[in-house]
């Protein structure tokens, strides 16, 4: 059975050292740009240049983000960086762009490329698409059933990574344009403002609140340690541990037991997680968790309405409350600086545990079972609930052993020292197997070496990543070596055997080239309804009778006629035959217009992420490169769709017509096809349509869709 591969999210350089003594296969981080996360501290390109050969001796590979969008005027910027991560030996790349693939998949054709979870990849056709791209890795959005997880690795040769730990996205990824509706942020370009952790309420169509300003949208985190045996078992190649912005403690220690945990099942075929992990798991964070979607959990099982915090671990609840002092009776064992919040309904304060006494001593540590007497600044409610939010032992315990660098690569080792022969050093890694050859020993006089003396300046690895698992030697009797060229040897053999796992990778570049069609200039208008019309204006009409649209999640294709005319808005769409792309597809720069029109795609629609100077960019750049005009559509008027969701309220709640912000901003919710769609509140007008005409645009697109 394989050995799948546990993959550790690094943020910053403490993080990339916990993931080191977690027992990472892999990392993923990003540099400084377009990377999905750019609140994270991310890295500089020396960091990068650090981290990938570090990573490397310790024989952990280095997947680097650059899964934002891109826009044309960044294209050059984007490629320059492509090319500074493979000539400095990245092992891939994690990419959401489907222009940007295409151009480093024919640039840079020996540099390895993954499909990030932004591509929304979540059927057997998306991902035969991806594969056809030269794509390696496909990341596959989280709601993926395990059964289509099952059939891509059955049916394509892509490798699958999924994501097994680590917080939620309400929408499906690369679908969200929440954060776009509300203001310049956006998930797509690595701005995400987090609106699904934010509070609001919900309202039927008579107007009834059904739920007062609580965190609907608020996913629980996810936790598949109890299941690892059902991904290793399909065949899955990478479990993905999301956390680029969480601290050491969590990329350490997820990490460790998702490596200990596939590391039992592939020895002995059980699963075995005690509670004592799961709740360190909890103490370092958690908003509770969830097997998630991919794992059959239902929606009211991964959604967690009470709060998008970390929860913590509950230890006990406030017995005393009187004149700013609090005594609060423990279930669990407690320390100064751990970090605490207490709860009830309608109250929350946390702060950091400095000074408590028991029994009116002052301590350091209390036990389960304890009363302690503290000091606040708040009126506390009795009988509220107090849960820890960081325990300060854990993070010692975590910080020590990452300052011990225990993590080892284990050599076996081979000295030959014979009467009239070079001295020979052997070194293998058990894949590298790297010699030396050093002088001629000379006969004894007075001293001779002894294989305990060798042996034992061998041992001695000092700072090296090296420990030695076998050790043998050859030595004739009555030779002399000096214990100075023992050293120098092993320290020459080393180093050889240090290049030899900074493996490098050939740098290739190429030239870019691409079939294009030329299409003629149009000025015509679309419309997207749910209605029947009959309305001259409109060249062509999306809806169940004309143009059909197909939804942004299809489990499959199987049961669509090839021979009709689609609107696509995912990428397993462009299987079919007679299609035209709709906005969800994120085409923001030229690259990727010519990408769809390859691929037999009639009309491209623009994505609503784009201004009029990224529009009027885009064009000119795909005019001047293929000196073909585009067939380009554009929407100038619709309630944005800001999130898809497998999550569906209909399942919780009684059938919510609303959802409600905190500025009392009433946004739809539609249900159909077993989804759920959040569209904006508010009108999304593109002024003076007719200068896009100018601009060149064909088409141009309103969606009546929400009266």
């Amino acid at each position: 059975m394989q050995k799948v591969e546990v993959l550790a999210p690094v943020g910053n350089m403490e993080a990339f050292y916990a993931a080191i003594e977690g027992g990472c296969d892999a990392i993923y981080l990003a540099g400084k740009l377009f990377g999905a996360r750019a609140y994270a501290d991310n890295f500089t390109f020396e960091e990068l240049i650090k981290i990938i050969e570090t990573s490397h001796l310790y024989g952990i590979k280095v997947y680097v983000t650059c899964n934002t969008l891109i826009l044309e005027r960044e294209v050059e910027k984007f490629i320059n960086y492509i090319e500074f991560l493979h000539k400095n030996n990245v092992d891939a790349v994690i990419m959401q762009d489907l222009g940007m693939i295409d151009l480093v998949r024919k640039t840079f054709p020996n540099l390895e490329i993954h499909a990030s979870t932004q591509c929304h990849i979540h059927n057997l056709e998306g991902a035969k698409v991806m594969e056809s791209l030269g794509v390696k890795r496909v990341v596959l959005a989280r709601e993926t059933p395990l059964e289509i997880v099952k059939k891509i690795k059955e049916e394509t040769n892509l490798e699958v990574e999924v994501f097994v730990h680590g917080a939620l996205c309400a929408s499906y990824s690369g679908m969200c344009l929440f954060a776009r509706s509300i203001g310049p942020r956006s998930g797509n370009r690595g701005t995400c403002s987090g609106c699904c952790r934010l509070p609001y309420s919900l309202e039927d169509k008579e107007g009834n609140i059904i739920s007062q300003d609580k965190y609907p949208l608020s996913m629980k985190d996810l936790n598949t340690l109890e299941y690892l045996d059902k991904l290793i078992d399909i065949g899955v190649d990478s479990l993905k541990i999301e956390g680029r912005m969480k601290n050491f403690c969590y990329v350490y220690l997820t990490t460790k037991l998702y490596k200990e945990t596939r590391d039992n099942y592939l020895k002995t075929k059980t699963i075995k997680v005690n509670k004592y992990d799961l709740e360190k798991l909890q103490n370092v964070f958690n908003r509770e968790f969830t097997k998630g979607f991919m794992l059959g959990a239902n929606s009211k099982e991964v959604t967690n309405p009470i709060s998008p915090n970390h929860m913590g671990v509950l230890i006990g609840k406030v017995i005393k409350s009187k004149n700013n002092y609090i005594t609060i009776k423990l279930d669990k064992d407690i320390a100064i600086h751990d970090g605490l919040r207490i709860k009830n309904k309608d109250f929350e304060y946390g702060f950091v545990l400095n000074l408590f006494k028991v029994k009116d001593k002052q301590v350091y540590n209390a036990k389960k079972g304890d009363d302690i007497t503290l000091k606040v600044n708040k009126n506390i409610p009795i009988n509220s609930k107090v849960y820890r939010t960081l325990s300060s032992k854990i993070e010692t315990e975590i910080k020590d052993i990452i300052n011990k660098k225990i993590r080892k690569v284990k050599i076996d080792i081979y000295v030959k020292i014979k009467n009239n022969q070079n001295i020979l050093f052997e070194v293998s890694d058990k894949t590298n197997t790297v010699f030396i050859s050093g002088s001629i020993p000379i006969k004894s006089i007075n001293h001779e070496i002894t294989k305990d003396e060798v042996k034992e300046k061998i041992l001695k690895l000092g700072n090296t990543i090296y420990q030695v698992d076998n050790f043998n030697i050859d030595l004739d009797n009555n030779l002399f070596v000096p214990i100075s060229e023992i050293n120098n040897l092993k320290r020459e053999v080393l180093s050889l055997l240090d290049k030899k796992r900074m493996y490098k990778e050939e740098f290739i570049k190429k030239d870019y080239s691409i079939k294009v069609p030329d299409f003629k200039r149009n000025e015509s208008y679309t419309i997207l309804t749910d209605k029947d019309i009959n309305d001259s204006k409109y060249k062509y009409i999306y809806n169940t009778n004309n143009i059909i649209k197909l939804s942004k999640v299809m489990d499959n294709y199987d049961n669509i006629d090839k021979n009709k005319e689609y609107l696509i808005s995912e990428i397993g769409g462009l299987t079919l035959n007679n299609i035209v792309s709709d906005y969800s597809l994120n085409v923001t720069n030229s690259y990727t217009v010519a990408f769809l029109h390859s691929r037999g795609v009639k009309r491209v629609t623009l994505s609503l992420e784009l201004n009029d100077k990224d529009i009027e960019e885009l064009i000119t750049s795909y005019k001047k490169r293929y000196n073909k005009n585009p067939n380009l559509e554009l929407i100038i008027k619709t309630n944005m769709e800001v999130m898809t969701l497998k999550l569906n309220f209909q399942d919780i709640y009684n059938n919510p017509k609303y959802l409600i912000d905190r500025f009392k901003n009433k946004y739809y919710l539609v249900y159909k096809d077993n989804l759920m769609y959040i569209y904006d509140y508010k009108k999304y007008i593109l002024d003076n349509p007719n200068k896009y005409f100018k601009l060149g645009i064909n088409y141009l697109r309103e969606e009546d869709i929400i009266n």
